[in-house]
């Protein structure tokens, strides 16, 4: 009759003897993580102690083969191992990895609204939905971050075998608001032009006297970076005047080789701004050609900067990295509420359907910095209101065509 076969990290029968005066070996058989049966044993003084100091020794043995993550291994514990393991992976840009800590801390685990205390064994795909609906009520941008995340842990989880499935596949879709995408027509952007130029004068509101601090300045010229190339915010403040303009070629180019984010937290803790060496996506590392009238903004601030240590084109009133946020609320400030719908990306939408209304999607995307035209076509290019011209095409549909 065979001998029964060990399960994977158990061990068969304790055995000892003496081998010589005054010294014990004692020996089992244990099945490893591979599979393989092999005897482990230990020796001591006396029968006794062989066998206690072998069991303690398959007791290591089991415990540095289990996983760290079980069925009773709770949410907390398991955001803590994926985030160590996608950090030490080094895949995920800082500011992403940083993102992902603060939706895990101030979302999932979070006190008395979080789910950091529920085990894997009780993360099932209804109790999860019902989280993410939750937040989804309030926040469907940030509930399609932690049903990513979630995704993610659990993912780990299945690969670690405590789950046999990962139950967010199956958590319902999060429904957000779609926005219809909006550009700037010509006539608007003369008007927002003429709206800026006059807040930074202090001219924007003839009956009430401007005090304190002076209002910013070069704005516009920031606008005709952003219209001239349709880069992002932390692109076009990532731009270097060594590295990255060139204004003695015709057309004048810009690289977009880069862009600036902060990263949260305290600045000892590894926050604060950074100028990040690649732009947001592979395909967004791009050489851009100018038309004249950024060209010409180029030049003009080229013969009037001032040094700074980076060589910036659009640096802070320090000489340091200019904050998005900062430029972001500056520019809310003199846009007036005419205009509270144009952001600094409302830029990159109309430069996006100019180009695709007279050029092609094709380009367009490739001037954004896209893979393909999916994303541009989507979220970047306004919809046409009417139908254009094709009515010589469609006079070959008449009665008399052909006669």
């Amino acid at each position: 009759m065979s001998r029964q076969r060990i399960a994977i990290g158990q061990w068969g029968k304790i055995s000892s003897k003496q081998v010589t005066p005054g010294r014990f070996r004692a020996w089992a058989r244990y099945r490893d993580q591979d599979g393989e049966t092999r005897t482990v044993q230990a020796f001591g003084t006396s029968g006794a102690q062989a066998e206690t100091r072998l069991r303690a020794a398959l007791h290591e043995r089991a415990q540095s083969n289990q996983s760290d993550i079980t069925p009773a291994t709770d949410i907390a514990t398991l955001s803590t191992l994926w985030l160590a393991e996608i950090e030490a992976g080094g895949e995920v840009l800082p500011q992403t990895l940083a993102q992902y800590r603060t939706d895990v801390e101030k979302t999932i685990c979070a006190p008395h609204t979080g789910i950091a205390g529920v085990t894997l064994r009780e993360a099932t795909t209804s109790r999860l939905d019902r989280f993410i609906k939750r937040v989804s009520a309030e926040h469907p941008a940030k509930a399609r971050r932690i049903k990513t995340i979630l995704s993610q842990m659990l993912g780990l989880a299945v690969r670690h075998d405590a789950l046999d499935t990962n139950p967010v596949r199956e958590v319902a879709r999060i429904k957000g608001t779609k926005k219809n995408v909006r550009a700037l027509t010509l006539d608007e952007l003369a008007t927002l032009r003429r709206r800026v130029q006059l807040w930074e004068t202090g001219n924007d509101d003839p009956d009430k006297q401007h005090t304190g601090r002076p209002r910013t300045k070069g704005l516009l010229d920031f606008v005709d970076v952003l219209l001239g190339t349709g880069a992002r915010i932390g692109e076009v403040l990532a731009i270097r005047w060594e590295s990255d303009v060139d204004l003695t070629t015709n057309p004048a180019t810009v690289t977009i080789s880069g862009t600036v984010v902060r990263l949260p937290g305290k600045a000892a803790d590894g926050g604060g701004l950074i100028r990040q060496s690649h732009p947001k996506t592979d395909a967004g590392y791009r050489t851009v050609k100018l038309p004249a009238f950024a060209r010409d903004t180029l030049m003009r601030l080229y013969l009037n900067a001032t040094p700074t240590a980076d060589d910036l084109v659009f640096p802070s009133a320090a000489g340091t990295l200019r904050d998005p946020h900062n430029v972001r609320r500056q520019w809310r400030d003199a846009r007036g509420e005419q205009f509270a719908w144009v952001t600094p990306h409302s830029f990159r939408k109309t430069v996006a359907t100019l180009i695709d209304r007279e050029a092609t999607t094709e380009d367009a995307a490739s001037q954004l910095g896209h893979s393909g035209t999916a994303v541009t076509r989507k979220h970047y290019i306004e919809k046409a209101a009417s139908a254009p011209d094709l009515t010589d095409l469609l006079n070959q549909l008449g009665r008399h065509a052909g006669t």
